[in-house]
């Protein structure tokens, strides 16, 4: 019996992944977050700081929003059909997420944005994000597009958010400074090595 029930809880284990990667993705991460980022955006970690930041602030000052960040048809998982189609998805993600979330959601993608509160569409909010520009398919002006709807949309309601300022370069930038490092210790190992041989001779 105790078998069969290790059996049973190993094959759970083994299908949420798929059933995740089949699924929307948003609607995972959002239901405890209050950002979603697809990791193959390429997005840097001052960009990506900058965003949760901007909407931790928002909530802060009693703007609570939720936002998912879309480059691609595999960001939106068995709902592809729904990419290039923010206003759509905004009410198809805010009806996943009514059991634990009835608040506003922020769609971006590369063509514009949607909005929506409780899985209903909010013209009025609709009617402020589509005065900003498309955002393109690039990772950070995706982000940054996020960044300015949050900034426009609780402008619009009263609130003024802080400006979250860049935390320094990016992730590709922390891989070469280590890569430096690792060379430099190298180079001072090497160097010590051939200073020790020409003493000892």
């Amino acid at each position: 019996m105790a078998r069969r029930v290790a059996l049973v809880a190993l094959l759970a284990l083994l299908l949420v992944p798929v059933a995740r990667a089949d699924g929307d993705p948003a609607s995972d991460y959002l239901l405890t977050q209050k950002t979603f980022v697809p990791p193959d955006l390429g997005i840097s970690k001052s960009d990506q700081h900058r965003l949760e930041q901007t909407v931790s602030l928002a909530h802060a000052r009693g703007f609570p929003i939720r936002v998912a960040v879309v480059g691609s048809t595999y960001d939106l998982g068995s709902v592809g059909s729904l990419m290039n189609k923010p206003k759509e998805y905004a009410r198809f993600l805010g009806q996943e997420l009514r059991l634990v979330y009835h608040g506003r959601l922020l769609i971006v993608m590369p063509n514009g944005f949607g909005t929506s509160t409780n899985g209903k569409a909010t013209p009025a909010d609709q009617a402020v994000v589509d005065k900003l520009p498309a955002p393109g398919k690039n990772g950070g002006d995706l982000v940054q597009g996020a960044i300015d709807g949050v900034h426009a949309l609780a402008k619009a309601h009263g609130v003024t958010v802080p400006v979250v300022a860049a935390t320094g370069g990016s992730s590709h930038t922390g891989v070469w400074l280590l890569g430096g490092l690792a060379l430099l210790a190298i180079l001072v190992a090497v160097g010590a090595g051939f200073v020790i041989s020409r003493r000892r001779r």
